[in-house]
């Protein structure tokens, strides 16, 4: 199963990118991990909330394949724990899912069209995060899954 990080415009903070750069390197040993920046014209951003959610949808559906597993990281999904999200990615590896896709949105959320593509949303918690740390806080949790998933000590239960 390949796995696609799918992210609206790049992280800016080098600090975050070191530490997203260290977790995705370490993912490769356990699946094909791709993360994937759409960056949206500078133009849009100065544009209404609900047209950039508008063009930001547009170019997400663009890019997701019709037999992608969209899972959409938003605020309202549902909360896992750390053992529970290793599940969820055993279950879509039994299901023989091709490609595995989160999906961080734009600083608003997401347009209807998206909700309406998704096939499941996932909360990283009840607490607000600015997109970027999101994106860390993702890859390290990915990477926590496959160390459970083989059993190894990363994750100390």
């Amino acid at each position: 199963m390949k796995i696609l990080l799918l992210q609206i415009d790049k992280t800016q903070d080098s600090y975050l990118n070191e530490g997203i750069d260290n977790y995705a390197k370490r993912l490769g040993n356990y699946t094909l991990f791709e993360m994937l920046t759409i960056n949206v014209p500078k133009n849009v951003r100065q544009r209404s909330f609900a047209e950039q959610k508008l063009e930001e949808a547009r170019l997400i559906l663009k890019t997701i394949q019709p037999d992608d597993v969209l899972v959409l990281l938003d605020e309202n999904g549902k909360e896992y724990n750390s053992v529970d999200f290793s599940k969820f990615i055993v279950q879509k590896q039994n299901a023989s899912v091709k490609r595995l896709v989160f999906l961080i949105g734009g600083p608003f959320g997401f347009d209807a069209q998206v909700y309406q593509r998704a096939n499941s949303k996932v909360a990283l918690s009840q607490m607000t995060f600015s997109h970027q740390m999101v994106r860390l806080f993702f890859v390290e949790q990915l990477y926590r899954a496959f160390t459970i998933i083989k059993g190894e000590k990363y994750h100390h239960i």
